[in-house]
């Protein structure tokens, strides 16, 4: 989970959308790409002008809109779920002692993560960007479906899509806010709710 997270801090992506003058076709089940995240109330969002500057760079900048999305996505359940102190049973490193539930949370927990278990997980990483779901697939479809269901109807599809890249950009923002405010506050997301604190710009005590 805190891998996640650092993997998040490396980079991020803007949310770009082209308008519906273009007409491109991906991999999706003949659901148009470049209509996918044009969603209201901003519709096309491109406020450097990369779409007329650099058009033929859209589809690898929403696959990565797409990945750093699902990366965020995951790394904010992981986050509330440490954050509640529910770990895996048993030990993370036994030559160290170090159990799972030992692990502090928020952002610094990492630093409690052998380094053998940094490079095990960074492996993983690597496997899972060359190999498993690699980065230069940019439809971003690896052929599970939706939890295993092929979706076939091309409107369900687009509002699926949808939901995917919009639930991405607010957990892009949603982790980059928690992280900052840890910062901030130093406080953990489980610190600041049990002392409803919920402004970063305060002392820790209280809401505001």
């Amino acid at each position: 989970m805190k891998l996640a997270i650092l993997a998040l801090a490396a980079g991020s992506a803007a949310a770009f959308a082209p308008s519906n003058g273009q007409s491109s076709r991906t991999a999706l089940n003949m659901v148009n790409e470049l209509e996918i995240g044009a969603t209201a109330p901003l519709g096309v969002y491109d406020p450097l002008g990369w779409l007329d500057g650099e058009p033929e760079s859209f589809e690898r900048r929403r696959a990565v809109e797409r990945k750093h999305g699902r990366i965020s996505m995951a790394a904010m359940v992981g986050v509330i779920v440490h954050n509640n102190h529910i770990t895996f049973d048993g030990y993370l490193s036994p030559s160290k002692d170090l159990k799972f539930s030992d692990v502090p949370t928020g952002v610094d927990g990492i630093r409690a993560i052998p380094t053998a278990g940094l490079l095990q997980i960074l492996f993983f990483f690597a496997l899972v960007e060359l190999a498993w779901l690699p980065a230069s697939q940019y439809d971003g479809d690896y052929g599970v479906g939706w939890f295993g269901e092929n979706i076939e109807n091309p409107e369900e599809k687009a509002r699926k899509l949808n939901a995917e890249l919009n639930n991405g950009r607010a957990a892009m923002l949603g982790i980059m806010g928690n992280m900052v405010t840890e910062v901030l506050t130093g406080q953990t997301m489980y610190e600041q709710y049990a002392a409803s604190h919920f402004s970063p710009f305060g002392d820790g005590q209280g809401s505001f």
